[in-house]
């Protein structure tokens, strides 16, 4: 199969096709007739003498400097060699892929004025796992990304490193390796690759895949714990969820009743007690707006994926205008939403982990659902962990997009750290994910002790599965490896899952 970029209808679920399942990539011919048609606005208005900021001026505050004709060229291979500053760990391949293809997409709309030449590279590097070396930190989210964004530019002109064929080596060594000709390029062309928003939407694309599927993954794993707990159904009762009017909460209520079903665990409302604590009974509440955050985070990525967010911008009639559609504000916005959704996942899984283990709490289980307690000492320290993650994701939550810090001699005066957002948010989701690979953790070993031939049919598929990931606790053992493979295999889950598959899970 393959995808084919429009520029206009790319979506979260051809995007993970392509970054995790390598699906090639090709353009559209209608758009890269629009293509053609923005780069011959652009010679044209060169050839009249018209100036033009970022094809015959300097950049920021010195978009008031002309260049001459002859320097033209030079000037975006400059652009791109001094805008190459990025530190920090590099990006990970797949953050890479998701680069290259938004920013191959955001050009093919016809609104940047490059060759298709420009594209066809980008594509290229994307068919052939030419992955540039891209350092995570250094951009202020306005002008767009910039210089995460001139790395995988540099590499497209053979300049900079890349990872090729499992090794990290120089672009122009990758590219003779592979047969592919460095690009030269034209007028605005530099500016046209790393004016843009597609670092942020990259890091923001696989922290809400993972996070969206972690969230339907998270109500699979509370049904565990309703269960080894005795858990009070009445609180799922689809009443209850209709009076209050959200449909994300009544759509984890529907599942979680669906997933409880038959279940010979689970009580009534006075059975054994009236109501659970929230972390059992606002199930649906709390994770439900979280869903509903994300449903507002894939939008907003959907559409931003579809942008033509660099500067200026051509249009059909040969109109060159300058505008500010590189600002990521709306993307950062997103990224600190996503961030506190998904730290509330975290939040209520480790307070469901502590009643689990703790014998005040648990109805009776093992304390600390050791095997021989005292002796051992079980699950104890998994809550730690647990609640060490949380803690930390509540200091990664605090909002990157309300902090600015104004940069080119404050003509650039209001920026979005809409990157630092989406790191910060992708890092928030791998707590989440081994906090609630914990819950899990824990979760099966309470239902053993309450007898699996009791849990519900989709609960005890459930069990069987992750059993195969972690066995039962039979004494103390090294139990970083047990988290480390349970989430592991949730990870595993969100790369081989669609964006939209909350009912299949």
């Amino acid at each position: 199969m393959m995808i084919v970029l429009n520029g206009h209808s790319l979506t979260l679920d051809e995007a993970r096709r392509v970054v995790y399942g390598r699906e090639r990539v090709a353009a559209a011919l209608e758009s890269m007739e629009a293509v053609r048609k923005s780069r011959a606005a652009v010679e044209q208005a060169i050839a009249s003498g018209r100036t033009i900021y970022g094809v015959n001026t300097g950049f920021g505050k010195l978009a008031d400097v002309r260049i001459e004709g002859s320097d033209l060229e030079q000037l975006q291979i400059n652009l791109l060699r001094s805008h190459a500053c990025a530190v920090g760990e590099p990006f990970a391949e797949e953050v890479v892929r998701a680069l290259l293809l938004l920013r191959a997409n955001a050009l093919l709309k016809g609104y940047s004025g490059v060759r298709p030449a420009v594209i066809e590279q980008l594509l290229t590097f994307l068919n052939a796992g030419i992955h540039p070396i891209v350092p995570q930190q250094g951009s202020l989210g306005a002008s767009g990304d910039l210089a995460p964004l001139a790395h995988v530019a540099l590499a497209l002109v053979g300049e900079g490193e890349v990872m090729y064929q499992g090794r990290r080596m120089p672009a122009a060594q990758a590219l003779s390796q592979a047969g592919i000709p460095p690009l030269s390029l034209k007028e605005k062309e530099g500016l046209a690759l790393i004016n843009g928003t597609q670092a942020m939407t990259a890091v923001g694309i696989l922290a809400c895949l993972a996070a969206e599927q972690l969230a339907y993954d998270s109500e699979r794993i509370a049904a565990l714990t309703v269960e080894a707990l005795y858990g009070v159904t009445d609180a799922f009762d689809a009443r209850i969820h209709e009076a209050r009017g959200f449909p994300e909460q009544a759509e984890v209520a529907e599942r979680m009743r669906r997933y409880l079903a038959g279940c010979q665990l689970t009580t009534r409302q006075g059975e054994r007690r009236v109501q659970d604590a929230y972390s059992i009974r606002c199930i649906p509440q709390v994770h439900g707006a979280s869903l509903r955050a994300l449903r507002y985070v894939k939008e907003t990525l959907e559409i931003e994926m579809n942008a033509a967010t660099d500067n200026p911008l051509i249009f059909a009639n040969g109109d060159v205008l300058s505008g500010g559609n590189f600002h990521g504000q709306p993307v950062a916005i997103a990224m600190d939403l996503l961030k506190i959704a998904v730290a509330e996942l975290a939040n209520m899984s480790e307070r469901r982990i502590e009643r689990l283990v703790n014998p005040h709490l648990n109805e009776g289980l093992p304390p600390f659902l050791s095997p021989q307690p005292g002796l051992q000492s079980g699950a104890m320290i998994m809550q730690y962990v647990a609640a060490s993650l949380v803690s930390e994701n509540k200091t990664l939550a605090h909002p990157a997009s309300v902090d600015s810090i104004p940069s080119s001699a404050n003509q650039e005066d209001h920026v979005s750290m809409g990157t630092t957002a989406a790191r910060h948010a992708y890092m928030i989701v791998q707590n989440a994910r081994k906090v609630l690979a914990i819950e899990l953790i824990c979760a099966l070993q309470a239902v053993e002790a309450r007898g699996v031939e009791r849990l519900a049919v989709s609960t005890r598929q459930f069990y069987h599965e992750a059993r195969r990931i972690v066995p039962s606790i039979v004494a103390d053992r090294v139990f970083s490896h047990d988290i480390e493979a349970m989430d592991a295999w949730l990870k595993r889950r969100a790369v081989s899952s669609c964006s939209n598959s909350g009912a299949s899970v």
